[in-house]
């Protein structure tokens, strides 16, 4: 431990973070079904500019770090830059290889349970040990410290924004199942946010 910083804890957001990426690459980007917050924010930009989401998700998230950090303090921020660097190294290994599943793009709905899935573990994950892997989970959990929102609807909120701009490239009929994979990730998030840890790290979360 080093101030307070746990070096399981790194380990975990880095791990956690690159099984996020690995989803959004292997499921999102080639499905047409999106995610909302940064997550779909990164694929936005990766469609109008074609900035990779290696770059785009690591400058999104730090700037809404900087959000969190004055509410949450600096085990959050440290926690959530190990994951936002765990998540662009894991999304820049994926883009060296073809996707595993390119038949996804033509199964909506298992995309979306599947894109649920990764997002739901991955950054349930992080967030339960007090981190974030991209800016709009840091949002989401400024947000539920200041309102005590239930984050999963925190997350439905901010995703919604998101997605309704993802229209200009995803068609319509897919927004549908873009609103399921939120809805379904957001939910999973809230689930893993209820395991419990052992008593010696509680006081550290």
């Amino acid at each position: 431990m080093l101030s307070g910083i746990k070096i399981k804890y790194c380990v975990i957001a880095v791990f956690s973070s690159a099984f996020l990426a690995f989803g959004l690459y292997q499921v999102h980007s080639v499905s047409g079904v999106t995610e909302g917050g940064v997550l779909g924010a990164t694929l936005l930009l990766e469609q109008w500019f074609d900035i990779s989401p290696s770059i785009s998700g690591f400058l999104l998230s730090v700037l809404c770090y900087l959000v969190g950090w004055k509410l949450l303090g600096k085990s959050f921020l440290i926690y959530s830059l190990v994951s936002a660097a765990g998540f662009s190294l894991g999304y820049r290994i994926c883009e060296q290889f073809d996707p595993l599943w390119p038949e996804l793009a033509d199964l909506p709905l298992l995309a979306s349970f599947a894109g649920a899935l990764f997002v739901g573990i991955g950054a349930g994950i992080c967030v339960r040990i007090g981190g974030a892997p991209s800016g709009d989970d840091a949002l989401a959990m400024s947000i539920s410290h200041l309102t005590h929102i239930k984050i999963q609807w925190v997350y439905f909120m901010c995703d919604v924004a998101v997605i309704l701009l993802s229209m200009t490239y995803i068609p319509a009929s897919r927004i549908a199942y873009s609103l399921l994979t939120v809805v379904l990730s957001g939910q999973m998030i809230g689930l893993v946010q209820k395991i419990k840890l052992p008593k010696n790290d509680r006081n550290d979360i």
